[in-house]
């Protein structure tokens, strides 16, 4: 029982890296409010950062992205290459997939915008200490989404139907009474299809379809 006690009552050393001096205050007084935490350093370089981590032995270790000497996914890739349950929180003001994945990719816990209250910043390093290699990002699903969604326009179904229509070879006039609507609303359809692919005619938007995928390429003759 009171080793169950002591280990509960355990608190979590954190270390902060960030090469401002006001941002590292305001973190340490978010962390100082949490009893759960220590704050037991602060570097504002990449190599301070790397050099404290190993003499200090934090639990969670609290990164921006931009750093003087360095970038935050270096800390990132250093640390974790060193062990596997130091807990790694990445800040940043420029909170875009491409360093959203840098961050999973170099082996953070978790990611965090600088525009996020500072509470987000404690329960990242929450969770950074339980489980300091299941990545956690607040946009981590959209930003999936976004990387896994097809490249290229996307097409609503009745622009995809005319574009088959338009590689059908059929004319305006035709394509209004396939679709069971006036001449001037099948153009207006053409015309955004158009703007989608970049294209200024049939031809080109035809061509852009094919590149693209948006359209099966004619079958081979069969002999």
């Amino acid at each position: 029982m009171s080793t169950s006690n002591t280990t509960t009552a355990r608190t979590t050393r954190v270390l902060l890296i960030d090469d401002h001096d006001l941002v590292r205050k305001g973190l340490r007084h978010a962390f100082d409010r949490d009893r759960q935490f220590e704050v037991v350093g602060e570097a504002g370089t990449a190599a301070e950062a790397v050099r404290l981590s190993g003499a200090l032995n934090p639990d969670v270790v609290i990164t921006d992205l931009r750093l003087p000497d360095g970038s935050g996914l270096d800390v990132t890739r250093a640390l974790r290459k060193n062990s596997t349950t130091i807990g790694i929180v990445v800040l940043t003001m420029y909170a875009g997939d491409d360093q959203l994945f840098g961050a999973l990719e170099a082996g953070a816990s978790a990611f965090v915008p600088k525009t996020a209250p500072a509470d987000e910043v404690v329960a990242a390093a929450r969770h950074a200490a339980s489980a300091p290699q299941a990545f956690t990002a607040a946009d981590l699903a959209e930003a999936m989404k976004r990387r896994l969604a097809p490249s290229g326009p996307q097409l609503s179904p009745r622009e995809s139907q005319v574009l088959k229509l338009l590689a059908d070879g059929m004319s305006v006039a035709g394509i209004a009474k396939q679709l069971f609507v006036s001449e001037s609303t099948a153009k207006t359809h053409i015309s955004k299809l158009y703007e989608k692919l970049g294209a200024a005619n049939r031809a080109q938007a035809l061509m852009t379809a094919l590149r693209l995928g948006l359209l099966e390429a004619p079958d081979a003759p069969k002999f």
